[in-house]
């Protein structure tokens, strides 16, 4: 790693450590392919906390200084979204973590929400949608995560689709990484396409309604832990808009989050708040 002074969002030799081999294979894969096999230059280490800097503090690619240049991390970003490593260790790093809490590596339940956020001015018209029950025009996100809130699964889409769209989806994705998972609960925004497709997954989909009797904000059984899940990755301040030109982007830099979060929680490391940091 390079010698500068640390950032609050850089990786501790520890949490290196579990992303680590995975970067490193995929880079050796990829020397592998060249005519030359000449070794890159560039500290995967630099290039990965250039992208935890990115996604805590929501700043633009072109203006940290004191990392790679921007467009060779944007290179290695770009790729590793493309060829599905930062999903990889997402999953990777979420099997880990349920072990950590003594339970299975596979999940057996799942939790289903959707968040529409607005966009900023480069996104294009041809991805985003209006929420007409949020009144958001934007961009919705649907995760799908397990009974102790690590998300399984991510889909970015327009903030017009459906619930029903979103939850297919994710269960889609969800099933096919882990195919243990039998049991998912939704809010009332999910309707029977979504509890019928399940049922041809093999995945029983509950609906949670709220309790009638109670006015306001009230905790809700199985569903609060995906909407805290939801608050997780609103910590990292790229997501608190979508800034991203590609949904595959914006999908990629909720893992990024989510990654950072599991090392965390892997390592028993706190998260910074940034208060007092400066």
């Amino acid at each position: 790693m390079s010698q500068r002074k640390p950032y609050p969002s850089d990786l501790s030799d520890a949490r290196w450590a579990l992303i680590e081999p995975t970067l490193t294979a995929w880079r050796k894969a990829r020397l592998d392919r060249r005519p030359t096999g000449q070794p890159a230059k560039i500290d995967l280490r630099d290039v990965f906390n250039a992208l935890l800097y990115i996604n805590r503090t929501g700043i633009p690619w072109k203006f940290p200084h004191d990392f790679p240049n921007h467009g060779t991390v944007y290179a290695y970003y770009a790729a590793w979204r493309d060829e599905g490593i930062l999903a990889q260790l997402n999953d990777d790093l979420t099997g880990l973590a349920r072990v950590k809490e003594g339970r299975k590596p596979e999940p057996t339940a799942s939790v289903i929400d959707t968040q529409s956020v607005k966009t900023s001015t480069n996104v294009p018209l041809n991805s985003q949608g209006t929420d007409a029950a949020k009144k958001i025009v934007g961009r919705k996100r649907g995760i799908l995560t397990d009974t102790i809130g690590l998300i399984l699964a991510v889909t970015v889409t327009a903030a017009s689709l459906s619930e029903n769209a979103v939850g297919i989806q994710l269960l889609d994705q969800a099933k096919k990484t882990y195919p243990t998972i039998s049991k998912s609960w939704v809010d009332t925004g999910f309707k029977n396409a979504v509890i019928e497709h399940g049922a041809k997954l093999g995945i029983d989909v509950e609906v949670v309604n709220r309790n009638p009797g109670v006015r306001g904000f009230h905790v809700v059984k199985r569903r609060w832990v995906v909407e805290r899940s939801l608050g997780w990755i609103m910590l990292h301040r790229r997501l608190a808009r979508d800034y991203e030109t590609l949904p595959a982007s914006s999908e990629a830099m909720i893992h990024i989050a989510s990654i950072d979060n599991l090392t965390k929680r892997i390592t028993d490391e706190t998260t910074p708040t940034w208060r007092g940091t400066y």
